[in-house]
């Protein structure tokens, strides 16, 4: 368990809402006609409540008395969420260097033009000794995921490509890459040993798209990715990332249908990563960028009425399942502390150990080095700990927000980088709360099914359910009011 840094010596027995060592009920608007959201944050606990009956709610102990009924279990499923995994995947930087010089990229620009690459024989090398740590914390049956990520990792093509084929069946391999040096060899090798493909397009046009990606010469990339997306087509294991910045944001919505045209199952439009200058030279406002965000989801939904079809915004999807079923959520980044250093970590192209890629160019946070020092003994140092260490109960304003566990307060290296302290907020906080109540509607509405991953309630079970306060209609009084749907 987590150790608290108080000692509650009340005497209180928690029987009561908002009082003593009852739970704290907080009320939030979620700009729906009919609906509030009711919430319990440190439990993650949620309900949406018609506003006629959220008095009553509160009061007459039809919600309090079913929530502290099963109160012990969602603290617990909550610490063991935050407190208690084990990394299971690594994101693997096989080189420093990338063919591409974006505008908003958090590898710092001298290791992207002049870096080093990893030979075939240190790919191999790491990979065999990332496959002896694996074995000693991921339950058996389950394969750890290696992640080749960047700067760029087909610029050390070779040595990629020689660590997938030795190690195939000893871990699930993915690519994260900018598309611009997959030749059909290339995509044809991935494809066959089922690797995930992760490309980068963060606009339906040219002259959108190419105006942050951008290679050394000043000539863009998109046109390579697009073609990509036609010889992808079919295939089940790839996605797009579009990074949302102030140059693109007016473009989502047509992002949207452009890669719902072109048959992309799964996308995420991330908000771009403040942690270098010229990222947050290209920040967009969040209210400025929300309404443009909110519609680009909106229209997926009109996508799916229409089509039959899902496009799944895997980002806002992880908030989404992170309310309705906060130990559901595939993603590590919106959770308190998140998931760098205790699901994943990062290894560099010298072997360099950092919680996550975004701390690459951080040299404050590496942590030791895969090839000389004990990756267990590194989890523990402090370049690890900070990470690892930082909770939303201890950053203003998350430490009084109602969806502080919806959130998480994302992400650590921006608010160190921007910011300038690892107890301060990201840089996105009101779009993250727009995002809750997004979600929160959707829940009320019935709509959430739409938004999420096909499957993504498999294996699971739920801690508490309540339908309806009085009437017995979900509709009538209470949407729904369930945490859980754990892993079984």
């Amino acid at each position: 368990m987590h150790d608290s840094s108080t000692t509650n010596l009340a005497s209180s027995r928690g029987l009561r809402a908002n009082t003593g060592n009852g739970p704290t009920f907080q009320v939030i608007d979620i700009d729906h006609p009919d609906y509030v959201g009711i919430i319990e944050p440190d439990a993650a606990f949620w309900s949406v409540v018609r506003k006629d009956k959220a008095g009553a709610a509160l009061s007459d102990g039809s919600l309090l008395g079913p929530y502290l009924d099963k109160r012990a279990d969602m603290l617990r499923e909550m610490e063991q969420l935050r407190f208690g995994l084990k990394p299971s995947a690594v994101y693997f930087n096989p080189t420093e260097r990338c063919n591409l010089d974006c505008t908003y990229c958090y590898i710092p620009r001298d290791l992207r033009r002049d870096g080093v690459d990893m030979s075939k024989e240190d790919v191999v090398r790491a990979l065999t000794i990332l496959r002896d740590y694996f074995k000693r914390h991921v339950p058996e049956g389950r394969l750890p995921q290696v992640i080749f990520h960047g700067s760029e990792p087909m610029m050390a093509r070779d040595a990629v490509f020689a660590g997938i084929e030795r190690f195939a069946g000893e871990f699930a391999f993915g690519v994260q890459t900018n598309g611009t040096l997959l030749d059909d060899e290339a995509l044809d090798f991935l494809t066959s040993h089922g690797v995930g493909i992760g490309l980068s397009l963060d606009g339906p046009v040219e002259a959108v798209a190419d105006s942050t990606r951008r290679n050394w010469a000043g000539e863009g990339s998109s046109s390579a990715v697009v073609r990509l997306l036609h010889k992808l087509k079919g295939y089940p294991n790839y996605n797009v990332i579009c990074t949302v910045t102030a140059q693109n944001m007016q473009h989502l919505v047509e992002m949207v249908d452009f890669l719902h045209a072109a048959g992309v199952s799964t996308a995420m439009l991330n908000p771009v990563r403040c942690t270098q200058s010229g990222a947050r030279e290209i920040r967009p406002a969040d209210h400025e960028l929300t309404p443009f965000y909110l519609a680009a989801l909106d229209r997926t939904h009109e996508l799916f009425v229409e089509t039959g079809r899902k496009l799944v915004i895997a980002n806002f999807a992880n908030v989404l399942v992170g309310i309705v079923a906060p130990l559901a959520r595939r993603l590590m980044c919106d959770i308190s502390p998140c998931g760098g250093g205790r699901c994943f970590f990062a290894v560099g192209a010298r072997g360099d150990l950092f919680p996550c890629s975004e701390f690459v160019g951080v040299p404050e946070f590496n942590g030791g080095n895969l090839f000389v020092d004990d990756i267990d003994e590194v989890l523990q140092r402090p370049a690890f700990t900070s990470v690892t260490g930082r909770r939303v109960e201890d950053i203003e304003p998350c430490s009084r927000c109602a969806v502080r566990h919806f959130c998480g307060s994302p992400c650590p290296a921006e608010a160190h980088e921007m910011n300038g302290a690892m107890q301060r907020p990201g840089a996105f906080c009101e779009l993250y709360e727009e995002q809750a109540r997004y979600a929160l509607r959707l829940i009320a509405d019935g709509k959430e099914e739409a938004y999420l991953w096909d499957g993504w309630d498999d294996d699971a079970r739920t801690t508490l359910s309540i339908t309806s306060l009085t009437t017995g209609d979900p509709r009538t009084d209470v949407a729904a009011a369930q945490v859980g749907h754990a892993p079984a």
